[in-house]
């Protein structure tokens, strides 16, 4: 019997829909709406537009780098380097404007040492065979230590002739009165989701992580791309670290510490799969986004801000398990 246009139709919507209902991306999106809407009736600070200014100005450096680490993960790597190298490439960029230069050379020399960084990662990852947990650990500490000597562990908070135009990059808003780093943010959320979904680039970079050896069998470039998906996030971490910098007006070297752990979470709570293959620009904003919620929200209600790492260990452990039911109900 011949299937009417209807009937394709109607298959089509439901698979559409069965596919949104069935992402872990949609469910976070609703647990950050719904924590939203009962904040708004349980206190009265958080609906305030100074408090939601903070809030989405506050998640965007999270975000930025969780899209660099989204696509590590989508490889079925890991990067624990992030934190350090934001603070790394934030002290860079202090010291040389500091030093008289203009700004233009010290976003340079950040993202040049961003680049430099996710070359070596990569480079011993994919062509050495080193574990990725434990080139980006050995990292972690080399940055840090080198942020440390490039500022004798003093505090930058003059920044040559520029002084002005990096606050106002980083603290500005330039446009409808959004903050710029929310600007940045959704530009490169825009950009990740176009290559991760319309590109070559994006196409291989899941297969790797689906299947590395089959992909390799078929022809994809497997090691380039490893040390390429490096690059790209130890350069979201810079970008970060120049945004934050403007932001903060001072840079120290207890920046970014552990932030790698909240830039993990919010890629996991957002639907990236630690074992490979699964992971969306989106959902890593979304993730990001309800982290800072439950920041937010512990002192608006008055609860201790050491329940944090509860509250978002609790999260990350639901979004494995919400994965582990969802394979496991497709798999009958």
């Amino acid at each position: 019997m011949a299937t009417t246009l209807d009937q394709t139709i109607a298959q089509k919507q439901h698979t559409w829909l069965t596919q949104i209902v069935s992402s872990q991306t949609f469910w976070v999106l609703i647990a950050v709406v719904l924590a939203c809407i009962f904040l708004s009736m349980a206190t009265d600070s958080f609906a305030t537009s100074k408090n939601l200014y903070n809030i989405t100005r506050n998640f965007t450096f999270v975000a930025i780098i969780a899209l660099g680490m989204t696509m590590v993960i989508i490889t079925g790597g890991i990067d624990l380097s992030v934190g350090s190298v934001l603070c790394l490439c934030s002290m860079v960029l202090a010291v040389t404007m500091h030093a008289g230069y203009s700004i233009e050379v010290g976003i340079l020399a950040s993202i040049g040492t961003a680049l430099v960084i996710g070359a070596f990662n990569g480079f011993l990852i994919a062509y050495l065979g080193f574990p990725p947990f434990v080139v980006t650990l050995g990292m972690l500490s080399i940055a840090r230590s080198l942020a440390m000597v490039a500022s004798n562990n003093t505090v930058v908070f003059e920044f040559g002739p520029d002084h002005n135009l990096l606050l106002d990059l980083g603290g500005g808003a330039w446009l409808f009165g959004i903050a710029n780093p929310v600007l940045y943010m959704l530009v490169l959320a825009l950009l990740t989701g176009f290559v991760l979904r319309w590109t070559r680039f994006g196409r291989h970079i899941f297969a790797i992580g689906g299947n590395e050896h089959a992909a390799t069998l078929t022809g994809v470039p497997v090691r380039p791309l490893k040390v390429a998906v490096y690059m790209i996030s130890a350069l979201s971490a810079g970008i970060a670290g120049i945004v934050q910098t403007g932001w903060l007006g001072a840079v120290t070297t207890n920046i970014g510490a552990g932030m790698e752990l909240n830039v993990i979470a919010a890629a996991v709570i957002g639907g990236a799969n630690l074992a490979g293959g699964v992971g969306t620009a989106f959902g890593a904003l979304v993730g990001a986004a309800l982290i800072e919620v439950i920041r937010n929200s512990l002192g608006l209600l008055g609860i201790n801000a050491f329940w944090q790492g509860t509250f978002i260990g609790g999260a990350i452990i639901l979004a494995v398990l919400f994965d582990r039911i969802r394979n496991f109900r497709q798999s009958d």
